[in-house]
Order: C-alpha cells, then structure tokens, then sequence
C-alpha cells in the first residue's frame, strides 16, 4: 500500500470520527434542553396543583374579588395549553399572565387580614412563592443550554453536521420584562 493512500485513509478516518464526536456532542445538548424543559414542566404541574387551593382559600375570604380570582384562573389554565402544547413562546406570555394575576392577587389580599392571617393561606403563598423561585433558577438553566445548542450548531465545523443531520435551534424561555417586574411576591407582603 502506497503511503500517498494510507495518508487518505488517516485523513477520511479522523474526518470520520471527528464528526462522530460533533454528532455525540450535538445530541448531548439537544437532550439537556430536553432535560431542562422537563424540570421547568415538573414545576409548571406542581404550580398549576396549587393554585386552585390558593384561589379557593381566597375565596372564602374576597368575595368581591371575583374578577381577580378569575384572572389567576384564566391565566392557570393558558399556562397549562402552553405547557402541554411544548409551545416556549406561548409559555412566555402565559406565565406573564399569570405572574401578573398572582401579584395582583396578593396585593389585594394584603385588604383582607382575616385571609393573610389563615394559615392555609400563608402556606400556599409559601409554597407557591418557592415555586416561582424555582422556575425562574430552571428558566435559566434551560435557556443556557438553549444557547449552548443554538451557539454550537451555527459554528463550524458543527454547522455542517447540524444542518446535514437536521439539527435546530431551539427557542429561549423568555418572559416580558414589564411583567416580571410587576409581580414582586415577596414584596407584597413585607
């Protein structure tokens, strides 16, 4: 064999395996943002649990405040169509909805000390509290490795690879800036 041919066959096989590991590398990521989607979604369920109880515990107390209840409900329900849709962009106005409705829920909560006084209530506002929390750290850490994914698939060589195996960007979790900060939970009840 002619070393002129076993420099080509040197060449093609690291070429090879050099796009073996942009492959490996490239379902890694699609599979974190995969990960990460189902931790923010195992929040989502247990927030969308909760707030029928915080809305009922409210309501035995704001029986006046049906408009604003029915918000946070409305709101529960768009977040829970965005979620099971997989639908990121409709997730992002959903959950400013309903972060809007949850702040507005509280505020006028601080009128009633018979509710804000109810142990029901302050444990679910707790527990709901937290969760926001906890999305906000997973909305994160999904949108990083949305960015990893999204950054690696248009460098080269990974670009070739990408868009010869039909790997696509995915879309960030993004919630209105305004919204975000209308809604200060913690706030509402200092």
């Amino acid at each position: 064999m002619e070393v002129s041919t076993m420099i080509v066959i040197a060449v093609v096989v690291v070429v090879i395996l050099y796009a073996i590991v942009i492959y490996n590398n490239l379902v890694s990521l699609k599979h974190a943002i995969g990960q990460a989607w189902s931790n923010i979604d195992v929040l989502l369920k247990q927030r969308h649990d909760e707030l029928p109880k915080l809305v009922e515990t409210c309501k035995q107390y704001m029986k006046h405040e049906r408009e604003t209840l029915e918000l946070v409900m409305k709101a529960r329900s768009a977040v829970a169509s965005a979620r099971q849709a997989h639908d990121v962009g409709g997730l992002g106005e959903a959950e400013g909805m309903l972060r809007l409705g949850l702040g507005n829920l509280f505020a006028v909560a601080e009128a009633y000390p018979d509710l804000k006084a109810d142990e029901g209530f302050r444990h679910l506002r707790t527990r709901i509290t937290g969760l926001e929390n906890d999305i906000a750290d997973r909305r994160e850490f999904y949108n990083a490795s949305v960015n990893a994914n999204n950054v690696r698939i248009e460098q080269f060589p990974d670009v070739i690879i990408a868009r010869l195996l039909g790997f696509k960007a995915a879309k960030l979790l993004q919630f209105d800036a305004a919204e975000i900060s209308d809604v200060d939970l913690g706030a509402a009840f200092s």
